[in-house]
């Protein structure tokens, strides 16, 4: 039997392939959607994406209320961040990691965007040592600079 060889994509791909599916589930108003998917010895461990906390109404359907004025143009960006009840995919993701049991230490992260600053100290303190992200998010550059300080591989796909 003869095999034809596939174009199989890397792990690496791979998984940020399955995190850019995982934000589709994002609820939240505000873009961009985001996707995150941790992963130890290449078996996933946790998923997340950005929205309102468990058992509130998601906030494309009013959940938030900074998010529905931001939608509506009554608040710009940045503005009344505080407000904002919605949890970021990298947060959601490592709260699913601590809820089921799963040990984030050593593992990597998969991200449709880098991190914020509130996500990246999660990071850090998660003892997550990789990040591999498809996109920057341009809003908050000083993020990279703090995973970078603190030792954590970065890579941009």
């Amino acid at each position: 039997m003869t095999h034809t060889k596939t174009n199989r994509p890397s792990w690496d791909e791979y998984f940020l392939q399955l995190a850019a599916v995982v934000a589709s589930r994002g609820s939240c108003l505000r873009p961009p959607q985001v996707g995150a998917v941790i992963v130890q010895d290449k078996h996933i461990i946790a998923t997340g994406y950005n929205g309102t906390p468990h058992g509130l109404p998601n906030c494309n359907e009013g959940g938030c209320a900074r998010c529905m004025n931001r939608h509506k143009g009554h608040v710009s960006s940045g503005e009344n961040k505080d407000a904002c009840i919605c949890i970021h995919a990298e947060q959601n993701a490592i709260i699913q990691s601590a809820i089921y049991g799963a040990s984030t230490e050593g593992a990597t992260i998969y991200t449709t965007h880098s991190p914020c600053t509130q996500c990246a100290k999660m990071i850090i303190n998660s003892k997550i040592k990789r990040i591999v992200y498809q996109q920057a998010f341009e809003k908050d550059p000083g993020a990279l600079e703090v995973l970078a300080q603190a030792g954590l591989e970065l890579k941009k796909a």
